[in-house]
């Protein structure tokens, strides 16, 4: 299972490398920063600890790379999404880690996520900005509702596979209310927009296979999201606004062997 849920990460991050970081720099909305792989200007640090007290840093987020680049972003700094390569032609430079392998662990690192994001980020950040960083922040904290809708379409596909299948084994005709065609043929032609672009993204990065591979794992990143956004609410309503604990995801790093 290691490669379908430590993998969907790698189909997550090409689309958002690839076509989301690009247009939000383009359109000058503030830029999340994701921890690693990044690099903050000094006075803009010192610009920040100056109105936070001498802590450019704030330990009780959840989400703290996130809410630097748009608190940077606010006070007027620009972020910079960097495609550089390490040789000419050659491959990116880029940080290498492993990601959760196991549902439990990957759930529970986008637990805090989801709830660092969608949630906190609501209470702490607001939707200070224009038009443009308000919709990039509608955005950023859609991921409850989204998952909520996920939920009942796939709840209504399994419940309509059971209808026809009871009624099949009972020998009668399964009668399911009818959908209107035109919008059967805009939201199935959307869905395979929507994995062509993600399998282009990956087939860019990572080559065929995974681009191949990144189809089906559509499905495990729906589960895996709908998981964690029921977790992420119930943990917000249960702790309270604010007042979040940290669930640190235990991270492994690859190990090469020493040059000959």
């Amino acid at each position: 299972m290691s490669r379908w849920i430590s993998g969907h990460y790698l189909d997550e991050f090409a689309e958002a490398h690839g076509k989301e970081l690009i247009v939000r720099e383009a359109l000058g909305a503030g830029m999340p920063s994701a921890g690693v792989g990044c690099a903050v200007a000094r006075d803009a640090l010192e610009r920040l600890a100056a109105v936070r007290g001498g802590l450019p840093f704030d330990a009780a987020s959840l989400t703290e790379d996130y809410e630097l680049g748009l608190r940077l972003g606010e006070m007027g700094s620009r972020g910079v999404f960097v495609r550089l390569p390490a040789t000419p032609d050659g491959p990116l430079v880029a940080v290498r880690a492993y990601f959760p392998a196991t549902f439990a662990a990957s759930v529970r690192q986008k637990t805090r996520w989801t709830a660092g994001i969608a949630l906190s980020g609501w209470d702490r950040l607001g939707w200070r900005g224009g038009l443009v960083e308000g919709w990039m922040r509608l955005r950023d904290r859609r991921a409850i509702l989204a998952h909520l809708v996920i939920a009942a379409a796939y709840g209504a596909f399994l419940l309509g596979a059971a209808s026809v299948l009871l009624h099949y084994l009972a020998g009668r005709a399964a009668t399911l209310p009818p959908l209107p065609a035109p919008l059967l043929v805009v939201t199935t032609a959307m869905l395979l927009w929507r994995l062509a672009m993600r399998a282009t993204m990956v087939t860019r990065l990572h080559g065929w296979r995974e681009g191949v591979r990144a189809v089906p794992r559509a499905l495990i990143s729906n589960v895996i999201g709908m998981a964690s956004a029921w977790r992420a609410v119930w943990r917000y309503i249960g702790v309270g606004r604010g007042a979040h604990g940290w669930d640190k995801t235990r991270h492994h790093f690859p190990v090469h062997p020493p040059a000959p």
